[in-house]
């Protein structure tokens, strides 16, 4: 069977006049007896993810307190706990400023994501990557934005950045809508009337059920299991083009002089943010990209409770240390979150199944933030963690501490995991060629 079906089959049909496709996951007549690999002997591809979130985490709450494996989490990352074995955090890393201004929020993704801060012109990590394991697939990279804007820490330089798509629906209409010819044009507009008047799914449907006849028991069901997940994440989707009821009491109010972001609310990011997951597991799943890059709450982030005044950010610098808790109480609601949301993306990507293991198995979700503690702006100990295994190329579920190394470190150490052909990475004081050896397999 494996040599009638192609891993890189779609399903195709037309929508609005215009050709649509449908990748295929993982089936099993993709992959070698064993389903460790695909049929030609090939490994599964690597993938990686930038999540990153703005403020990071209390400095003496996020640290485990042993080293190596079977530590526990600090206070802050507890909700982590139940992917602890596919965990790494790296604790005690700085940025080294090298006389430079230190530049709130912006210094820490700087040598995070680029590598150094004396160079505008760098890189980002994710673009870095994507040159080695991007180049083969629909879109070479991915980014979205859960807080409403468009910003982005991926970019080709200073002046290239890729910005962040803020909408799962325009996002869904950029993977699974008509095929761009230009998939990474930033005016991008979606038609949402067309989407709304038939799904993908629908559109393929002349080619889907023969197909399935040609596919064994558990590739059956398997690939039902995606199409229902996909359905689902079509079906919630469409209340968002859907003209809402009459309401009889409501009436238009005056414009406002200013109006709030709707994104900064944190229940809106969080819906976004499950979203874009869904997405961007079955973009990875269906080989549309490697490579995604996700921003959770911004560089110094802004986001709020429904109805509060005070941010993220204004509760960090504001917020009085609960002296007989030994941190600030509003500022650990948020970190909570984080942490959760963290939790909630690895978890759909381990959620689909590939062979015998599953897409978090060979994927790399790398966690940064801005600063080591948000109250003063420092860029000492820096949180820093991974989630996933590259394809059995990182160990897991280890305590790393790196006191006074440069975060570079950390960056080269997980391009050097997916198998980008780099030995030296960063500028200045941040340059290094020493990967964090007790991960390495």
């Amino acid at each position: 069977m494996s040599s009638e079906i192609s891993r890189r089959r779609v399903l195709r049909g037309m929508m609005g006049g215009t050709a649509v496709s449908v990748g295929l996951p993982f089936l099993d007549c993709f992959l070698n007896t064993n389903g460790t690999a695909l049929a030609n002997g090939t490994a599964f591809p690597v993938g990686y993810v930038s999540w990153f979130q703005g403020l990071g985490f209390a400095p003496g709450f996020w640290e485990p307190k042993t080293l190596g494996s079977g530590f526990e989490f600090g206070h802050h990352l507890r909700a982590l706990t139940p992917l602890r074995d596919k965990i790494n955090i790296f604790s005690g890393m700085k940025v080294y400023l090298d006389g430079h201004a230190a530049g709130a929020h912006t210094i820490g993704p700087a040598c995070v994501m680029q590598g150094g801060i004396a160079d505008p012109t760098l890189p980002s990590i994710d673009q870095i990557i994507a040159d080695t394991i991007g180049t083969r697939t629909r879109f070479r990279s991915l980014e979205v934005s859960c807080e409403g804007s468009q910003e982005s820490f991926s970019r080709r330089s200073a002046t290239a950045i890729n910005p962040a798509e803020p909408s799962p629906l325009a996002l869904y209409a950029r993977i699974f809508g008509p095929d761009f010819k230009d998939p990474n044009a930033a005016d991008f507009t979606p038609d949402p009337q067309v989407m709304a008047r038939a799904s993908v799914l629908s559109m393929v449907q002349d080619q889907r059920a023969p197909f399935i006849k040609t596919l064994g028991t558990s590739d059956k069901a398997r690939l039902e299991e995606y199409f229902t997940s996909l359905r689902e994440l079509e079906k919630r989707l469409a209340l968002d083009l859907q003209k809402p009821a009459p309401l009889a009491a409501c009436t238009i109010p005056n414009k406002l002089d200013e109006q709030a972001n709707p994104g900064l609310v944190i229940d809106d990011a969080l819906v976004n943010h499950k979203l874009h997951a869904q997405l961007l597991a079955h973009a990875f799943a269906c080989g549309q990209t490697q490579v995604a890059s996700v921003n959770f709450g911004g560089s110094g982030s802004n986001l709020r409770r429904p109805g509060a005044q005070q941010t993220f950010h204004m509760y960090t610098h504001e917020e009085q240390i609960d002296q007989a808790l030994g941190y600030q109480v509003n500022v650990e609601w948020f970190s909570n979150k984080v942490a959760e949301s963290l939790l909630a993306f690895a978890k759909t990507f381990e959620g689909i199944r590939e062979g015998d293991g599953n897409l978090l198995d060979r994927v790399v979700v790398m966690y940064s933030t801005d600063g080591g503690f948000a109250r003063t702006h420092s860029t000492e100990n820096i949180p820093l963690m991974t989630i996933g295994k590259a394809n059995g190329r990182l160990k897991t579920g280890i305590h790393v501490s790196a006191k006074g190394d440069t975060s570079s470190r950390f960056g080269l150490t997980v391009m050097q995991a997916l198998g980008v052909p780099i030995g030296t990475w960063g500028t200045e004081s941040n340059r290094t060629s020493k990967t964090l050896t007790d991960v390495i397999a």
